[in-house]
């Protein structure tokens, strides 16, 4: 079962680096633009199904929680790969949309931060000690 989560992960990888890759080539750029992003985002997509049909079996999350925890680890490996000196002096583009996603993730932060404590989620109380 742990290589099913293996494989779904990969599956949802090579999709969203084709995703992004095809965004990449429909605006004109020569760099694949949030391909492991869109990946994750359909691993989460994926696994939301299964468990909702009862499909992902505990087994399955071994796969897919080893490889995730390698996220970070891919994104840097593919983020050392973009060329941003090039970027740079292109034009400004590069850091307004550094800037603008910058405050689009500071704002959706935010508003789950204002979600989760009106919901008193996380003022929930813990379960008591077992002695």
């Amino acid at each position: 079962m742990v290589i099913l989560g293996t494989a779904l992960l990969a599956a949802c990888y090579l999709a969203g680096i084709a995703v992004g890759e095809g965004i990449a080539l429909l605006i004109g750029v020569k760099a694949n633009v949030g391909g492991v992003g869109i990946a994750m985002m359909l691993l989460i997509a994926c696994l939301h199904v299964l468990q909702k049909r009862g499909i992902y079996a505990p087994d399955m999350e071994k796969g897919v929680t080893f490889w995730a925890a390698m996220y970070i680890p891919v994104v840097v490996a593919m983020a050392s790969t973009q060329n941003v000196i090039v970027a740079v002096r292109s034009g400004p583009i590069a850091l307004i949309s550094a800037a603008g996603s910058f405050a689009v993730c500071m704002l959706f932060i935010s508003l789950i931060n204002r979600v989760i404590e009106r919901a008193h989620i996380a003022s929930a109380p813990l379960a008591a000690d077992s002695k």
